[in-house]
Order: structure tokens, then sequence, then C-alpha cells
């Protein structure tokens, strides 16, 4: 009995430190934006109105097409090449939450700059800056960027990350903050 006893809490244990290390994953750009409305600045609406939000759409268009033939590539949708930089899980390569209504229509979503969701989602961790950061939240940046808007890409022109950053831009208003 003692020994069956002792093997369960060792199970239990194992389990626990399994469950920790596991990465984190990706929860969607509607459970992020349940939260991040006008009063927090309003970063969902910006986010929709960016070309982020129709970066997978582009890839259903007549130019991706065309690019993607003269490549050699199948349809765009569904290749590597596009995804990684067109949808969310392409670009992180995280695991879905088991609960998430994520799809690649999202295109490059939050999380894309800030780390999959799952660890730092809680209203009580996303209230402490901090702790969202310890909890796997990044800050995006210019080196998150050029991981796409790079010469690698077939309609690469010029990046100028401080211009580009100020139509994206979405800061968390002071008294929000708070």
């Amino acid at each position: 009995m003692k020994k069956s006893l002792l093997v369960l809490v060792a199970l239990t244990v194992v389990g626990a430190v399994v469950a920790q290390a596991a990465e984190p994953t990706i929860i969607g750009v509607p459970k992020c934006v349940m939260c991040h409305k006008v009063k927090t600045g309003d970063q969902a609406k910006i986010w929709t109105e960016s070309a982020h939000a129709g970066a997978f759409a582009t890839l259903k268009g007549a130019a991706a097409i065309a690019i993607a033939k003269e490549k050699g590539l199948g349809n765009p949708w569904e290749e590597a090449a596009c995804l990684k930089c067109h949808t969310t899980k392409a670009f992180l390569g995280a695991a879905l939450e088991a609960a998430t209504k994520w799809v690649p229509e999202e295109g490059v979503g939050c999380e894309a700059c800030h780390g999959a969701g799952s660890e730092y989602k809680s209203k009580a961790v996303m209230e402490d800056h901090a702790a969202a950061v310890a909890a796997g939240m990044k800050m995006g940046g210019k080196e998150t960027c050029v991981k796409c808007h790079n010469a690698e890409s077939p309609t690469f022109k010029a990046f100028d990350y401080d211009k580009m950053w100020a139509l994206i831009k979405h800061p968390v208003p002071e008294a929000a903050a708070k």
C-alpha cells in the first residue's frame, strides 16, 4: 500500500513538472481582443485596421498567386515559405491551446510579436507588466519585425522600422496601466 501511494505521489510530481515545462501555446486573437479594447488603448482596433490582420488574406490575391507560380510554388496559402510570415502559428511554430479559436485567417496576430499567450493571458498577470514578461510576454521590436520584413520576401522594397512602428504602435494608456 505504501509503495502504491509513493508511486502515485511520484507520478503526480513528474506530471506537474512536465506540465510546467510544456511550451506556451497560441491562444488566438479572439482571446486577446476580449480585453484589449478602448479602455486599454484599443489595441484590437489598431490591429484590425493593420496589414497584419489581413496578412493571410493577401496570400489568396492575384499578386501572391502570381509570385508563387513564378517561384515554382503551389497555392501560397498552403506554402510554408509564405505562411511563415503570413500567419502567427507558422511564424512562432507554437502549439495551439486546446480551446483556441485561432485560425490562419487571423493573419499575423498579437502573439506573433508578443509570444504565445497561454502563460500570460490572465487578467491578474496582464495587470502586472513584470509578471506578464516573466510569464513569456515579449515586447516585439525591430528584431521581431525583420524576421519577415527582409530581402527574403519577394515583395520587399525597404523597411523603415520607425515609420512602420508609427503606423501600428499600440501603447497602453497611463491610466489603464495603473
